[in-house]
């Protein structure tokens, strides 16, 4: 089972960006679908966004436009990268993988759910 590691959270402004990284224990050119998520407090976990290996991707309504999901399979990391945040994007964010690109919404996830990496933003 691979294991990732999420990093890259933190403060910052409305209008603000950041990058986030999922990095994982091992090769990730074979797996078929990685996902990035978020759970705000009291709210369930949800799909932000999704990479197939062949490179396509799907977003969540609420971030289209504004994030965008990237792998870089040489550094076995996938990357959240976040403009223009909204105090609505802050939650503890998180990475998995999936076997399809369909089921990156649903499950179900290849590996044991991590910390997260928070991301808080200020209005």
């Amino acid at each position: 089972q691979v294991q990732l590691v999420e990093s890259g959270g933190g403060l910052v402004q409305a209008g603000g960006s950041l990058r986030l990284s999922c990095t994982a224990s091992a090769s990730i050119s074979s797996i078929n679908a990685v996902g990035w998520y978020r759970q705000a407090p009291e709210k369930q976990r949800g799909l932000v966004a999704g990479i197939a290996r062949g490179g396509t991707t799907r977003y969540a309504d609420s971030v289209k436009g504004r994030f965008t999901i990237s792998r870089d399979n040489a550094k076995n990391t996938v990357y959240l990268q976040m403009n223009n945040l909204e105090p609505e994007d802050t939650a503890v964010y998180y990475c998995n993988t999936a076997t399809s690109l369909y089921a990156t919404k649903n499950g179900p996830w290849g590996s044991t759910w991590g910390q997260g990496t928070q991301v808080t933003v200020s209005s």
